[in-house]
C-alpha cells in the first residue's frame, strides 16, 4: 500500500471538499495517484446519489442575479434533504459560484451551465457530485432559466427560498423599481402565465371542467352550467396571470395597468419563479 502523507490528503480535500479520511482512503485506493482519487471520490458521490434516490430533496438555496447593465440575468436553485446543509456557507457559496460562472458566461440552458468550469478548475456537474459524496445527501441541480431583455429584474426572498426573474420591454425612467416591484409581484402571488392569452389549453379545459363540476354540485341548472363555467375562468384568470392580477402594492389596479402608468408601451416579456419544497 503506498504510503500517503497528510499533506497529500489535505491537498485532495481542498481541491474536491471531500473529508479528511474519504480523501485518505481514496488515495490509498489509488495508489497515490492523485487524479484516480479524484475519480474515486467523485464515483463515490454518484453512489450516495443512487443510494438516496428515493429521498425527497425539499430545501437547498435559490438565487437570482442580473449582470451590471441589467440586460442579463439567471436564476438558480439547486436542492438538498435538509436545511442545515441548504443554508451552509460551503453549500452557498457554490450555489453562489454556479450563478456567477452562468452570468459571466452568458448561459443559456442548464446543460450550458452545468458543462461550465468553475474556480476551482472543475465543472459545475462535477462539484456537484463532489459535494453529494462530502455531504451523504441527495442533492439535486434540474432547475436553472435565463432571460434577455432591454431590463431584468431579480429578486430573492427573505431566506432565498423563493427567487423570481423578471424581463421588461423597455428601460424607461424608473425601470429598477417598477422590475422590483414586479419581481415581488411574482414571488408572492405565483401566477402561472404572463396573460391569458399565453395559458395553455389543456389549463383552459380543466378550469371549465372544474367550474361545471361546481355549478352541477351547487344544483344550478344544466342549461347555465358552460355560462357559470365561464364566468369562474374569467376570475381563474384575473388571480393567476400576472397582468391581470392585483397588483400587491395597490389592489384598485391590475399589474398590467401599473406598468402602463409608466409607458403605454411598457409590458413583461417573461418571467419565472423558483421556490423550494
Amino acid at each position: 500500500m503506498a504510503n500517503i502523507t497528510a499533506a497529500e490528503v489535505a491537498k485532495l480535500r481542498k481541491h474536491t471538499g471531500a473529508g479528511m479520511m474519504d480523501c485518505k482512503r481514496a488515495l490509498q485506493e489509488s495508489e497515490g495517484d492523485f487524479e484516480k482519487a479524484i475519480e474515486i471520490l467523485r464515483k463515490k458521490g454518484a453512489k450516495v446519489a443512487a443510494k438516496r434516490a428515493d429521498k425527497d430533496a425539499t430545501e437547498g438555496y435559490v438565487l437570482a442575479k442580473t449582470n451590471s447593465d441589467n440586460t442579463f440575468g439567471i436564476l438558480v436553485m439547486v436542492n438538498s434533504e435538509t436545511d442545515f446543509v441548504g443554508k451552509g456557507e460551503e453549500f452557498i457559496n457554490f450555489v453562489t459560484g454556479i450563478a456567477d460562472a452562468a452570468l459571466e458566461n452568458k448561459a443559456e440552458t442548464l446543460e450550458n451551465v452545468k458543462a461550465l468550469v468553475l474556480n476551482d478548475g472543475i465543472t459545475v456537474e462535477q462539484r456537484l457530485n463532489d459535494m453529494i459524496g462530502k455531504t451523504g445527501e441527495k442533492l439535486e441541480f434540474d432547475s436553472f432559466a435565463a432571460i434577455h431583455a432591454d431590463h431584468v429584474a431579480a429578486y430573492n426572498h427573505l431566506g432565498n427560498k423563493i427567487g423570481t426573474l423578471v424581463g421588461l420591454n423597455k428601460n424607461v425612467d424608473g425601470i429598477a423599481n417598477i422590475g422590483h416591484d414586479v419581481a415581488m409581484q411574482i414571488a408572492a402571488m405565483n401566477p402561472i402565465s404572463l396573460d391569458k392569452e399565453s395559458v395553455s389549453q389543456n389549463i383552459i379545459e380543466k378550469e371549465l371542467e372544474i367550474g361545471k363540476e361546481l355549478a352541477r354540485k351547487e344544483g344550478k341548472p344544466e342549461a347555465i352550467l358552460d355560462k357559470i363555467a365561464q364566468g369562474r375562468l374569467g376570475k381563474f384568470f384575473k388571480e393567476n396571470t400576472l397582468l391581470n392580477q392585483d397588483f400587491i402594492k395597490d389592489s384598485k389596479k391590475t399589474v398590467g395597468g401599473y406598468l402602463k402608468e409608466t409607458d403605454k408601451d411598457l409590458t413583461v416579456t417573461k418571467f419565472f419563479r423558483f421556490a423550494l419544497g
